[in-house]
């Protein structure tokens, strides 16, 4: 299971847990492009760092997909003018 997924259940499960908190942050702050203080990390048990980690790793890969997806549109877009 991606690790979006499981945060999502996490923070559903027990909203008011402060490690979902966090992760709750830390998602709102990769979404709207904002900062976020690392150093709140380290205030989470191993297992819920790992997982801020893996979304992390997910957000950044999806990142590039979703640049990749937009130059591939736009490449079509051009393709079809006119010469």
């Amino acid at each position: 299971m991606n690790a979006i997924k499981v945060a999502r259940r996490f923070i559903e499960t027990d909203p008011a847990n402060d490690a979902a908190k966090i992760l709750a942050r830390l998602v709102l702050a990769l979404e709207s492009e904002r900062s976020f203080e690392l150093v709140t990390l380290y205030e989470l048990d191993y297992k819920s760092f790992q997982l801020a980690m893996d979304i992390l790793k997910e957000w950044r890969l999806d990142r590039y997909y979703a640049s990749k997806s937009k130059l591939f549109d736009l490449s079509m877009q051009i393709s079809e003018m006119p010469n």
